[in-house]
């Protein structure tokens, strides 16, 4: 039931306060009639008796608290949805803004979701194909993970992002994989970015775009996470499908919400974000994995993984966001600074990155048999590379051993051909595998601890096997 009211009492930054209200109730959606007729909309934030505090997504800018018309509509936010969402570009509050026909919605769902039941989750231990060696390789992105990329300003997280979604796939899955794209607080130029690289490479015709510029509204972008994991889950458990949800920046998601904290006067917690950060993340983060089927010991169909992506705010990891994240998702990929101004495209640091479920998600049957040997292998040798280059730097090239200097040389190696590649390679897990296996020609072979005999001698080629073993004998 629709109501009306006319009885704004207060106005601060985007919220609006209003008396003598009846049955309003708590995220409900309101329509805003200024003067001349505009229509906004918002939502209620607070409760209390018959004082109704409201947020206005398009902002205050222009409202009469003696002649603006609020209408409560009696249901929250929701997202029109159908499968022909796939291709389509909206804004933060799932409008479309791409021209296209419009969309005839087979439901409608409240944006705010719920988490997955922990119990009703199925343990993720599927590959996802992302393409780049540095994940694939060492820190392997599983079906139903939450593994997000940490990131500093001005590194090439968008670059990234776009190629994940780009060449995401679930190698031997019958299942459609879709990829749901939400960019927060963005500017034009990096929007455009994104429309014209997934249109020039085909991908957008299994992309679903919700796109927020930074000179949007605060409050819309507050909804955008939401409104692009509402249209994840009915890809995933309504249509079955592999759904990989891309969340970029987070860093301006929290910005807005500690923005609406402010004006809502709440007491600040750690560097004035809301005390109830962690709990607002936790919501979103906790809406991907897997779902037992009906069955004992079946899954069903469709599932969502995600990555998040966020900007630390000077390089911090101990930051509120990266920190709090770290604690809810499972692991993080890490882009480095140093290796940035090196020219290594993607910059992931393979040593403070982690995936948590890699190993549940490789070996045979799943990638191959040696993976998480030879990942053990590789992480353990760059290492050992980086520790001496650190003792070059206080004794000297000089007082280097001839295996210190053979991983010295690996790890510089390691870094141009593992882990640097191109923006348009997509490699397969077989070739991200035979390139370790190339990189480990460069180490004596006694060195080689963390792989077993039977795979130094099935995936090592013959010619270079027998060079380190007359190595080592000589």
């Amino acid at each position: 039931m629709v109501t009306e009211y006319s009885t704004i009492g207060e106005i601060a930054g985007p919220l609006v306060v209003m008396n003598d209200v009846d049955h309003a109730t708590y995220e409900e959606l309101v329509e805003v009639e200024l003067p001349g007729g505009e229509l906004r909309r918002g939502k209620v934030l607070e409760v209390d008796r018959n004082r109704v505090l409201i947020q206005i997504f398009e902002g205050t800018r222009g409202v009469d608290t003696a002649k603006t018309k609020v209408r409560f509509l009696g249901r929250g936010l929701e997202l029109a949805v159908s499968p022909d969402i796939l291709g389509r570009i909206f804004n933060g509050l799932g409008i479309p803004i791409d021209d296209g026909p419009k969309i005839i919605p087979e439901k409608r769902l409240d944006i705010n979701g719920s988490p997955i039941n922990p119990y009703a989750r199925i343990y993720p231990q599927e590959f996802i194909q992302t393409g780049i060696s540095a994940i694939d390789g060492l820190n392997t992105l599983v079906r139903g993970q939450k593994l997000p990329i940490f990131s500093g300003f001005g590194l090439p997280h968008s670059e990234l992002a776009a190629q994940i979604a780009r060449q995401a796939t679930v190698p031997g899955a019958e299942q459609a994989f879709a990829i749901v794209f939400a960019a927060m607080g963005i500017t034009f130029e990096e929007a455009n970015y994104f429309i014209r690289d997934f249109q020039e490479t085909g991908a957008m015709e299994r992309v679903v775009l919700f796109i927020n510029l930074a000179n949007d509204p605060t409050i819309e972008r507050i909804a955008t996470p939401r409104a692009a994991l509402t249209a994840a889950e009915y890809l995933a458990f309504e249509r079955g499908m592999h759904v990989l949800v891309i969340l970029t920046d987070m860093t301006n998601y929290c910005e807005a919400l500690r923005e609406v904290s402010v004006a809502r006067k709440e007491i600040p917690g750690r560097r004035g974000y809301p005390g109830y950060l962690y709990t607002d993340l936790a919501t979103m983060y906790e809406r991907a994995g897997l779902l037992k089927g009906e069955k004992e010991g079946e899954v069903k169909e469709g599932s969502i993984t995600q990555i998040p992506v966020l900007s630390m705010p000077d390089d911090d990891k101990t930051h509120p966001i990266p920190d709090l994240t770290g604690y809810i998702t499972e692991g993080q990929i890490i882009l480095d600074r140093s290796l940035h101004r090196k020219g290594i495209y993607p910059p992931i640091n393979v040593l403070p990155s982690l995936s948590r479920l890699r190993d549940k998600g490789i070996g045979k049957g799943r990638t191959r048999e040696d993976h998480a040997e030879l990942a053990n292998q590789l992480f353990s040798s760059y290492a050992r590379s980086k520790e001496v280059e650190e003792l070059a730097v206080v004794l000297g090239e000089a007082a280097l051993t001839d295996t210190d200097k053979a991983f010295m040389k690996f790890g510089e190696a390691f870094e141009k051909s593992f882990v640097q590649q191109a923006l348009d390679e997509n490699r397969t897990i077989e070739q991200t595998l035979d390139i370790g296996w190339d990189l480990l020609r460069m180490i004596p072979k006694i060195e080689i601890k963390r792989i077993r005999d039977e795979y130094i001698e099935k995936y090592l080629p013959k010619e270079e096997k027998d060079e380190s073993v007359s190595e080592n004998e000589s």
